[in-house]
């Protein structure tokens, strides 16, 4: 195993400036070895806004894309929005290469994300 997949994943949970965002601080890695961890973020709230920043993650593998599409589903299924920032190349890239970057909205700040209230 490489040890690239033992870099943790930190995860903060913080309440937006509007009633019912949230944001998702994430620093590390979105793989398969911190895929619980990211899961259960998303899961812990039902807000009708989610903001997930991107800005700390480096890469995702198909776990960390897999468990998106997730979020988004039940995001969409339940009338609620969900939005990715600062999302470097790499993650961009691994989004577009399994086509799911249509799924989302992509902001390069979260005030720019919040501004937008989806």
């Amino acid at each position: 195993m490489s040890p690239i997949s033992h870099e943790p994943l930190t995860i903060e949970d913080l309440t937006g400036p509007q009633p019912g965002q949230r944001i998702l601080r994430l620093h590390g890695p979105v793989v398969l070895a911190t895929l619980f961890q990211f899961q259960s973020a998303l899961r812990a709230k039902e807000d009708r806004f989610l903001i997930i920043d991107f800005g700390g993650v480096p890469y995702v593998d198909s776990a960390g894309i897999g468990a998106l599409v997730s979020a988004y589903v039940s995001h969409s299924k339940t009338g609620r929005s969900l939005a990715l920032v600062g999302v470097n190349e790499r993650v961009l890239n691994a989004l577009k290469v399994t086509r799911v970057d249509p799924f989302f909205r992509f902001f390069n700040t979260i005030a720019e994300a919040e501004q937008a209230n989806l």
